[in-house]
C-alpha cells in the first residue's frame, strides 16, 4: 500500500518500474557480459543470455538470482555467422519473447597498427564486428513492445571503445567499425525515437578485463617492473590516474537501462576516467 492506494493501482510509471524486465546481453560469458549480467540480475531483470559457449551459458543461467518471473534463459548465437544469427531469430520467435533492453558486444578485431588490411579482411573485418551483430541486433528489436505513454520504453547500449571517438594508432581496423556503430546509433536513435526505444553507445577506453590485467602483467614483467609500477606508468596520461573496473562498467551500463536515460538516445557516452581530449 502507498498512501492507501494498492502498489498495482499506482502512479503509471512506478508501476511500470516495478515490471521485471527482460534485458538480452550477448557476449554474456566474457569478462565484461559477466559483471554486466551479475549486477543487471541483482536489480531484478530477466536476463536473456547470449554467446557461444553452451555449457557455460547453462551454467550461468542458474547462478544468477531470479526475479519471480522465472529463470534466466539463454540462447546460443555466434554473430560472426549469418545462419547461426538466423536460428537465433528463430528461437526468439518460438520462444515470443518480448524485449525491454539489450545491452549488444559487437566482436572486436584484434589490436593492429595496420592501416590499409586487404580488401578480404575488411570483409571479413566488418561482417564479423559490425553487419552480423546489426541483423542481430534488427531481430531484437523487432521484438521490442515499447509503450511510453504507459511508462514503458525499452533501451540499447552499445559497448564500444574509446578508439570510436580518438585515433589510436594501435587499432587501426577496428576504430572503423566502431565508428560505424556511432552512426548507426544516431541513426537508429532518430528511426527508433518516436516509439520510445533509446540507442545509446558505451566507449569504453582502458578497461581491466582478465586479458587486460594479464597484459599489463606481461608487460610489467617484460620491463622488470612491479604491477603497480607498470599501472601508474600506463595510466599517467588518464586524469583519473586508472582503468575502469568490470563493476563500474556493468554499473554503467545498468544506468544506460535505467530511466537515468530516458532523455537520452543517439549519445557515445565515454568511460575512459577523462582519457578522451576532444570536446
Amino acid at each position: 500500500m502507498v498512501l492507501g492506494v494498492p502498489l498495482e493501482s499506482s502512479v503509471t510509471g512506478a508501476a511500470m518500474h516495478a515490471v521485471p524486465r527482460t534485458i538480452l546481453v550477448t557476449g554474456a560469458t566474457g569478462g565484461i557480459g559477466l559483471a554486466v549480467c551479475d549486477r543487471l540480475s541483482k536489480g531484478g531483470a530477466s536476463l536473456l543470455l547470449a554467446a557461444r559457449d553452451v555449457p557455460k551459458l547453462q551454467s550461468l543461467c542458474t547462478q544468477w538470482p531470479h526475479n519471480g518471473s522465472g529463470r534466466h534463459a539463454w540462447i546460443r548465437v555466434d554473430m560472426t555467422s549469418d545462419e547461426s544469427i538466423q536460428q537465433f531469430a528463430d528461437e526468439l520467435a518460438a520462444r515470443n519473447v518480448n524485449l525491454d533492453g539489450v545491452v549488444l558486444m559487437p566482436p572486436q578485431d584484434p589490436p593492429t597498427s595496420d592501416p590499409l588490411p586487404s580488401s578480404a579482411k575488411w570483409r571479413e573485418i566488418l561482417q564479423n564486428s559490425f553487419v552480423g551483430p546489426l541483423a542481430l541486433l534488427k531481430v531484437a528489436i523487432g521484438t521490442m513492445k515499447p509503450d511510453p505513454a504507459n511508462g514503458r520504453r525499452c533501451k540499447i547500449v552499445i559497448i564500444s571503445g574509446i578508439s570510436s571517438a580518438q585515433v589510436m594508432g594501435n587499432y587501426a581496423s577496428s576504430k572503423v567499425s566502431r565508428c560505424a556503430w556511432l552512426a548507426e546509433a544516431k541513426t537508429q536513435a532518430f528511426a527508433l525515437g518516436e516509439r520510445g526505444i533509446h540507442v545509446n553507445t558505451l566507449s569504453l577506453g582502458g578497461t581491466l578485463t582478465p586479458g587486460y590485467t594479464a597484459s599489463v602483467e606481461k608487460r610489467a614483467a617484460s620491463a622488470g617492473m612491479s604491477y603497480a609500477e607498470r599501472f601508474a606508468e600506463e595510466t599517467s596520461n588518464v586524469p583519473l590516474r586508472k582503468y575502469g573496473t568490470l563493476a563500474e562498467v556493468a554499473s554503467a551500463v545498468e544506468g544506460l537501462l535505467s530511466a537515468f536515460s530516458d532523455h537520452m538516445s543517439g549519445l557515445s557516452v565515454l568511460h575512459d576516467g577523462g582519457f578522451t581530449r576532444a570536446y
